[in-house]
């Protein structure tokens, strides 16, 4: 793990608008910086940036975070994957904790292969392009196929030559040992000699997320019978197959802007597609969808378009692995290239506007879709529909997520209108489907469907108090002055945050905090200060409890400031916030406080409409008056009017 000293290092060398100046381009507007916002589609500027709080905010999208959070989510890093690039952009040594002695060894492996595999990839690149053997067999073949420059360099293809040891041979010259070169399935043993795995094939180099080369595929040239088509890495430290998209490297941008994933099956639909200038576009390179394949898309989009062959193979490839696409919640449908064509001969054939119409036009959705096939495939045989109308119910019933209610339904109602079934009858197998895999699951949503509507007051009550009491707005602006102002100073030796916790204690407020980030960035700042210090505002913009650090974010994202013009039309000092911090504090404690006034009143004019006897009335009309008065008092200090 990345010692804490090194995240401290990193944290206090990082420069907000060069991390997020290197993706957007940004203008100065007053004190923060506009650009139009990386996450989703906009031309009006509403992503805003904060160099002195070091923190990000979309006021379109509504992502905010710090630095660090910026290049997880613009380059879909993990939280360590995110400290390397900014350490290795501000040239900061990564210093790691001791571990044990298996995981050192497992990441010397990894850095090893790491350093083959971008040897290998020069190498192969270079064999291709520089060589008579590689021009005149590989890449005069890939030009035949209509692989421009522009491609082959994108995805770094290379070509391996025929003789069966040129590239083990030089790899040894470079000092790379034998079983690393075996490990990554460079090289070959055979009779006690190493060979190379590859010979003779073209080198299609395979990327993760941050774009180092984890493997390696490598396909033959033309038909022939030697051997497989492909030749895929041994899954190793780095190479897992079931956690492998192949272009999903250079497809997550455009995946992410699009909201939409197509997969296709080999590597050379995407290279095509992404020739055609169509990018959005990964490959599972013809084996069942993984969990954690479905997830990596889950990462960018929701929508998840398959373009597989039309023929019977293809068909039965698109549907496999599927049922778990509706489990992760992917909005999941089918598009077959007609013809005996795939997606790399088509968009080919026919340029990408028409490809593009041609998906459009022609997706099917992949519930109605294994319908059309497995009802086709059964025919008039009873047992065959029988079995047919039990698969499909299983998978609806994998749209179990509260949101895909209205899906599930609409799929009830459609299927069994094809089935010719009873809709009832439908609905019931769903839901045996249902209660045989969540078990637990079932009491919880009988629970959550029960509701109270004994009459229309009760409804209008339960709106004022959802009104009331989910409008987090009181309690933000207490956290956002906790923050900024916790350690200025009070009165008689108190500081601001000294002020907060006594008036939240004495008048019980900390009941009204429901949101779980703000209740542990109050109990995280209370208990620093309990040890006599105060946190800075630093502190919880990198607290590693995403939490917390999405709540800080949150709260001390702005979307006003003053203008920088303001000066030519005012005449006389502007104070700011800062200057001003003991109004803001008042008022935010103030609007708190007549909170819990405002929860007092509904409660006790709830009491007074349950038919009390003559002397509770008189004691809750007591409370009232007694409340109102509190409520008046407190509106006066912050200025404003109500009527009885």
């Amino acid at each position: 793990m990345i010692s804490q000293q090194t995240i401290q290092e990193i944290q206090s060398r990082i420069d907000m608008l060069d991390v997020v100046g290197n993706f957007v381009k940004l203008k100065r507007r007053g004190t923060n910086y506009l650009g139009l916002c990386p996450f989703h589609n906009e031309k009006t500027p509403s992503f805003t940036v904060s160099p002195s709080k070091e923190i990000y905010k979309c006021f379109g999208c509504g992502k905010s975070g710090n630095a660090i959070g910026f290049v997880m989510e613009h380059e879909k890093f993990t939280y360590p994957e995110a400290l390397k690039w900014l350490a290795n952009r501000y040239n900061i040594e990564i210093e790691e904790t001791e571990s044990s002695p298996e995981y050192k060894e497992q990441q010397q492996v990894s850095d090893s292969l790491h350093i083959l595999n971008q040897f290998a990839v020069k190498y192969f690149a270079a064999q291709l392009k520089d060589t008579e053997e590689g021009q005149t067999n590989a890449l005069s073949y890939l030009k035949e196929r209509g692989f421009n420059d522009d491609i082959i360099e994108k995805f770094q293809i290379g070509y391996c030559p025929e003789s069966g040891e040129a590239f083990t041979r030089e790899a040894l010259k470079q000092q790379y040992s034998g079983d690393l070169l075996k490990k990554s399935g460079l090289s070959v043993e055979r009779n006690g000699q190493l060979y190379d795995n590859y010979r003779g094939r073209i080198i299609f180099p395979i990327h993760n997320q941050s774009g180092k080369i984890i493997g390696f595929g490598a396909r033959v040239i033309g038909s022939s019978d030697r051997g497989p088509k492909y030749i895929n890495t041994p899954e190793n430290e780095l190479y897992v197959k079931s956690k492998i998209l192949y272009g999903s490297y250079f497809a997550r941008h455009p995946i992410d802007k699009l909201d939409e994933c197509f997969l296709v099956e080999g590597y050379t639909d995407v290279t095509a597609m992404h020739q055609a200038g169509i990018e959005n576009v990964v490959a599972s390179g013809g084996t069942s969808l993984t969990i954690d394949q479905l997830r990596l898309i889950r990462k960018y989009t929701n929508n998840l378009t398959i373009i597989y062959d039309g023929d019977s193979a293809g068909i039965k490839a698109a549907l496999r692995g599927l049922d778990l696409a509706m489990e992760e919640g992917l909005n999941v449908q089918l598009v077959l290239i007609p013809d005996n064509e795939d997606p790399d001969s088509y968009v080919k054939k026919v340029g990408a506007d028409e490809f593009r119409s041609f998906v459009k036009d022609h997706k099917k959705d992949f519930i109605l879709f294994q319908l059309d096939i497995a009802l086709s495939d059964a025919g008039n045989d009873s047992t065959k529909k029988a079995a047919v109308v039990n698969q499909m119910a299983e998978s609806i019933s994998k749209l179990s997520r509260a949101e895909d209610f209205t899906r599930q339904q609409d799929y009830i109602k459609r299927c069994s209108h094809l089935l010719k079934i009873d809709e009832q009858g439908l609905t019931a197998l769903v839901q045996k489907f249902t209660r045989e895999k969540l078990g637990k699951e079932e009491k919880k949503l009988q629970r959550e469907n029960i509701v109270d509507q004994n009459s229309a007051a009760v409804e209008q009550q339960e709106a004022v108090i959802d009104l009331l009491f989910k409008d987090e707005m009181n309690e933000q602006a207490v956290l956002r002055s906790l923050i900024e102002f916790g350690s200025k100073p009070w009165e008689n030796d108190k500081t601001v945050a000294d002020y907060i916790f006594e008036e939240i204690e004495k008048d019980g407020l900390e009941e009204l905090f429901d949101n779980k980030g703000l209740i542990q960035l109050l109990q995280s700042y209370k208990a620093i200060t309990q040890g006599g210090s105060h946190p800075s505002e630093k502190h919880f913009l990198y607290h590693t409890d995403p939490a917390i650090n999405q709540t800080a974010v949150s709260l001390l994202s702005e979307k006003h400031a003053i203008s920088p013009n303001w000066e030519k039309y005012y005449k006389g000092e502007i104070f700011g916030r800062e200057e001003l911090y003991k109004e803001e504090v008042i008022s935010s404690m103030t609007y708190l406080k007549l909170k819990k006034i405002k929860r007092l009143i509904v409660e006790n004019q709830r009491d007074l409409e349950n038919n009390p006897s003559n002397d509770d009335m008189i004691i809750l009309l007591q409370t009232h008056k007694h409340l109102k008065e509190l409520e008046m008092d407190l509106m006066k200090n912050i200025g404003t009017v109500i009527f009885k």
